[in-house]
């Protein structure tokens, strides 16, 4: 999968660029496996926004997808790669030998008609499920449970890859893609390979209506408010913060101050913190 990049036919496709879908099935999704989905637009059960900067954009349906993998010891084959518009990943639907059809993540270099197979004892291929105790030290994973059988958390975005670093006792080590080395029990199901779309980051929207599409309304800095709306608002002309450091609007920390709680469940899991850029 590459970009193609638009000519300047109008100020909209100047500089703009989108993923050229070449290997992407021209075909409807499968009717079975798809739902309604209600937009929520940022607010809560009283209308009340809770959640800025979401809003309008096209209407979607929802694809339901398999992160259990739970289709053990039956192998399916690739019959299409589709385009999923709840997800920057895409998206293949499997066709398993007892008849019944799922989608999953798209895994990268997958293509149509490859087999895949969930199993204690599937091979080390791409787009193989496998417990974390069988995968070999080294190899690129993604769709990682948590929990064994909750079904894959971590790792599911595009171009997203973790590897599996250490085995000692019940846990794995897996190197997460923000640098966060963390334990998970071996009994965890995870994908062999990388997430699909990895060229989705070097997209260029060219016009800001594309991000209407997709359901984001504008953010608008804090600088150029009034002091009523947010702390950073106020002054005469262009002015710094004018604070000790940055503020939400509602007057918390923010831009590098940490937010995870000191005394989180999970952190004993944590081997090495994630990189902080």
């Amino acid at each position: 999968m590459g970009i193609r990049i638009y000519k300047a036919y109008t100020p909209g496709t100047r500089n703009r660029s989108v993923s050229d879908s070449k290997n992407i099935s021209s075909q409807e999704p499968e009717k079975s496996l798809t739902s309604g989905k209600n937009s929520k637009k940022g607010r809560n059960n009283q209308g009340i926004i809770t959640s800025r900067h979401r809003g309008g954009g096209h209407k979607r349906l929802y694809r339901q997808i398999d992160f259990r993998r739970s289709k053990l010891g039956v192998s399916g084959k690739i019959i299409s790669i589709e385009y999923d518009p709840n997800r920057n990943s895409y998206i293949s639907l499997v066709n398993y030998n007892d008849g019944e059809k799922r989608y999953i993540i798209y895994p990268r270099g997958i293509q149509i008609g490859d087999k895949i197979l969930s199993s204690i004892d599937a091979p080390i291929f791409v787009g193989n499920t496998l417990p974390l105790t069988q995968i070999p030290l080294g190899t690129a994973i993604h769709n990682i449970e948590l929990q064994p059988g909750k079904g894959g958390q971590l790792v599911r975005a595009a171009g997203a890859v973790a590897q599996v670093v250490a085995k000692e006792g019940k846990w794995t080590s897996i190197r997460l893609p923000s640098g966060e080395v963390r334990l998970i029990s071996q009994k965890s199901l995870a994908t062999i390979g990388q997430v699909g779309n990895q060229e989705f980051n070097n997209q260029r929207i060219g016009k800001a209506g594309s991000q209407r599409w997709r359901g984001k309304r504008p953010h608008v800095r804090g600088t150029v408010m009034n002091p009523v709306d947010h702390p950073h608002g106020g002054g005469e002309g262009r002015t710094s913060i004018g604070r000790k450091r940055p503020l939400t609007p509602w007057g918390y920390p923010t831009l590098g101050s940490k937010t995870r709680q000191k005394n989180k469940y999970s952190n004993i899991f944590i081997v090495r913190k994630r990189n902080i850029h």
